[in-house]
């Protein structure tokens, strides 16, 4: 089974980023910084660590396992993260030179359900996990301990 780790990442102003991925003939739609475990990593979060590196030149503390997707073949598991510091213009990731790949662009969105609401966040079901949680008021920076 593939294992994919994401990161709801919220900064300490009470914002979460997101990467905007746009690509020829199909909508715009936005995703967690994330990506598959690899056999080298050491564990799920250790994978975590590594694609946030990758993906934002980024370091966070995580917080706790959020939410897990599963399917026949695949399993997404997504954790809450508290990020400080990162830049995008750093990243390393191998999707970002690949061929085909499209555009990505990583955007800081206001911690409200508004805000998630008016982009197409994808998978849809962490959307509405978000949703949730951001309505209890349980994934602001003071709260994400």
């Amino acid at each position: 089974m593939i294992e994919r780790v994401r990161a709801v990442l919220v900064t300490a102003d009470d914002t979460m980023l997101v990467i905007r991925r746009t690509k020829p003939d199909i909508p715009v739609y936005w995703v967690l910084p994330g990506g598959g475990v690899e056999p080298s990593d050491e564990s799920r979060e250790a994978a975590l660590h590594r694609e946030i590196h990758e993906e934002i030149a980024g370091k966070a503390d995580i917080v706790r396992l959020l939410h897990t997707m599963e399917s026949d073949d695949e399993r997404q598991l997504f954790y809450l993260a508290r990020i400080a510091t990162w830049s995008f213009d750093d990243r390393t990731g191998p999707e970002f030179s690949a061929e085909g790949r499209g555009e990505y662009a990583l955007e800081e969105i206001p911690l409200t359900v508004e805000a998630l609401g008016g982009i197409d966040l994808r998978p849809e079901e962490i959307a509405h996990v978000l949703r949730g949680a951001i309505g209890a008021g349980t994934l602001r920076a003071d709260a994400a301990t």
